[in-house]
């Protein structure tokens, strides 16, 4: 007799159980492994946050940007632990010093050559699902940014070079350089 093998499922404490140093996001049980980031992600994610968090600032907002590595715990069973190069939290019971339990706000995503799918796909349905208001995929090899407005269910493509208006922040306007 031939029996299917069971996939096994992994939670948040496999995550906690990985050796220091090593990154990997949870999604619907399965555990995906994160490459270390570029230069280039990396400026293009301070250059965003700063940004963000400079506007929130200055009109005295109730939202906080956190920035990776921070845990999202978008599921209540364990099965779905992300870490969203940036997070703005407009609901801060939802934080802890563990992170934010529960869909952020807003989410944006720093395209890496070797998570494309990931975040074009994967994350895509888990964040709609999980009740993520807008969210942006930044791809600096495209110099393209998709915008997802998942309340008015839109989707907008700019280019690096165009002003991108904040779907959760009236007045809000980003440049991705």
């Amino acid at each position: 007799m031939d029996l299917l093998k069971k996939e096994e499922l992994y939670t948040i404490e496999d995550i906690y159980a990985l050796p220091d140093g090593k990154r990997a996001e949870l999604i619907d049980g399965r555990i995906y492994y994160m490459a270390p980031p570029t230069r280039t992600h990396q400026q293009l994610l301070l250059s965003l946050s700063r940004k963000i968090a400079d506007y929130i600032d200055a009109k005295k907002g109730d939202c906080e940007v956190n920035i990776a590595p921070f845990a999202v715990f978008l599921s209540e069973d364990g099965t779905d632990y992300v870490e969203p190069d940036i997070a703005v939290i407009c609901d801060l019971s939802k934080l802890d010093d563990k992170g934010c339990h529960g869909a952020p706000d807003w989410i944006i995503e720093i395209v890496s050559p070797g998570n494309k799918p990931m975040d074009y796909f994967t994350k895509l349905f888990k964040y709609r699902t999980a009740g993520v208001r807008e969210y942006w995929i930044v791809d600096s090899e495209r110099n393209m940014i998709t915008v997802y407005g998942f309340e008015k269910e839109t989707m907008e493509q700019y280019s690096f070079d165009e002003e991108i208006p904040v779907g959760i922040y009236e007045g809000l306007f980003l440049r991705v350089h």
